[in-house]
């Protein structure tokens, strides 16, 4: 997260970078994320894609008691992300807010717990009495509503007026946010106070929505605010199309980020349903997204970039074939990207099951490598990462509606010759084989993949 990136640059490049986003330096010692912070891509699960908007307390609290006794949890699936929808929002003036200019709770989808409590601090308290952790979704800048009220800013002697500019910034099921000015005070103060706020209602997840390249110093300020909270939160900054012109600053500040569209094929869903969630064009766009990403982020930054949720759990409602979401979970391990389910847990169907729950699988994207294309073509890809031992995980992609014949060789993937050959398990078939000359063939179904851990047998026992 900060503390691999702090080492790289130095802490003079820290000040130089901080003048540049327009926000004070920040010393040394105070990159190391909270202890407890998670370092690794995040398993979990999100209720954007099958539920959108049509949220509530007793619908999360249904999906996250699915989440947990589906058994996922125990393979490292605890968090449960509620997204867009949590928040008052009355109309174009932008989101209700509090005293101190923050978002409020919409009471009638998420009500107060006992003695008044906050309906997401509720909502909290239920999904870590479930073992899982709760992430909740903001976007940049300040409420319209906050502005015209003249809010003050908690703790210090200044208001909302006096931080907020006239630029608009995303919000894209309400709107009415603008932005924040960070070189003025009490700028600082007011990101700070929102995170205080969710670490008081027991928030593990940040969802920072809407980012472009203009936000670096919107990105830098959460990222601060959670450190001096104290709390361990993930944060995960997710695109308004932003560009790698903004890299460095994501694998300084957060621990994951999306730069793909959403995976959600909207123009497919039928009716008021949200099924289909995706189809493979979708998928497939996420080659362009490692190809453009695949030098970022990864176990040396403790940082992820993420492919958007898995489509993966709703068997034929998720608008992908068996072998399409075998490629997704292939793809998103090898790219080692968060897998934050966003099927409909209460409907989770065996053979989806079982797929998120392939440990080998699991264990590649767990090991934080970021793969790197091979080669591409018209009809196939072929991803690769080199893991831990010297091993190679290679991903033979289908990317058409025919079943192919498609190959590589060890050489290619950078592996040094063995005159004993080398060994092939497929991590979905689990079966195992050998080949003498390091050639990886398989046929792969439409849209599927053939994903081989090889190992060279020179030296082994």
């Amino acid at each position: 997260m900060w503390r691999s990136r702090a080492t790289a640059i130095g802490a003079s490049s820290l000040a130089a970078l901080a003048v540049l986003l327009g926000v004070p330096a920040l010393a040394a010692a105070e990159l190391d994320p909270p202890p407890g912070t998670d370092l690794s891509p995040v398993l979990g699960y999100s209720t954007w894609s099958y539920l959108r908007l049509n949220v509530s307390a007793e619908k999360d609290e249904a999906e996250a008691l699915a989440l947990s006794d589906s058994g996922l949890e125990q393979l490292g699936y605890d968090y449960f992300n509620q997204d867009d929808g949590w928040y008052a929002c009355p109309g174009p003036q932008g989101p209700s807010v509090d005293a101190y200019g923050r978002w409020m709770t919409n009471a009638q989808l998420f009500p107060p717990g006992p003695d008044g409590e906050n309906g997401m601090a509720a909502l909290a308290r239920y999904v870590h009495g479930l073992g899982l952790k709760l992430g909740i979704y903001v976007t940049p800048g300040i409420s319209r509503q906050a502005v015209a009220e003249n809010t003050p800013i908690l703790g210090t002697g200044y208001t909302a007026d006096e931080i907020a500019t006239k630029r608009r910034e995303n919000n894209y099921n309400c709107g009415g946010m603008v932005g924040i000015d960070y070189s003025r005070p009490g700028a600082q103060a007011f990101v700070d106070s929102i995170v205080d706020e969710f670490a008081a209602w027991g928030v593990d997840f940040i969802k920072l929505d809407g980012i472009t390249d203009a936000n670096a110093p919107d990105v830098a300020a959460f990222s601060r605010a959670i450190r001096q909270s104290g709390r361990p939160m993930q944060l995960d900054v997710t695109e308004g199309h932003f560009t790698r012109a903004l890299a460095s600053t994501l694998e300084e500040y957060a621990t994951q980020w999306e730069y793909s569209p959403d995976i959600e094929c909207y123009e497919c869903e039928q009716g008021e349903s949200s099924f289909p969630l995706t189809d493979y064009r979708n998928v497939e766009l996420r080659f362009k997204t490692l190809a453009k990403w695949h030098t970022f982020g990864g176990s040396q930054f403790d940082a992820y970039n993420d492919f958007d949720s898995v489509e993966v759990g709703d068997c034929e409602g998720d608008g992908l074939s068996v072998p399409a979401r075998q490629t997704v979970l292939s793809l998103w391990s090898l790219a080692s990207s968060p897998l934050i389910i966003g099927a409909n847990l209460t409907g989770l169907c065996e053979t989806d099951l079982d797929m998120l729950e392939n440990t080998a699988v699991l264990a590649v994207d767990q090991d934080g490598v970021v793969a790197s294309p091979v080669s591409s073509g018209a009809h196939e890809q072929v991803v690769a990462k080199t893991v831990s031992g010297g091993d190679v995980v290679v991903g033979l992609f289908d990317t058409s509606n025919t079943e192919r014949l498609l190959s590589t060789s060890a050489s290619t993937l950078g592996m040094a010759p063995c005159q004993q050959g080398y060994a092939l398990e497929n991590l979905w078939t689990h079966q195992r084989s050998t080949t003498s000359d390091g050639t990886v063939a398989a046929q792969v179904p439409p849209q599927g993949v053939a994903l081989f851990e090889v190992e060279p047998l020179c030296g082994a026992a």
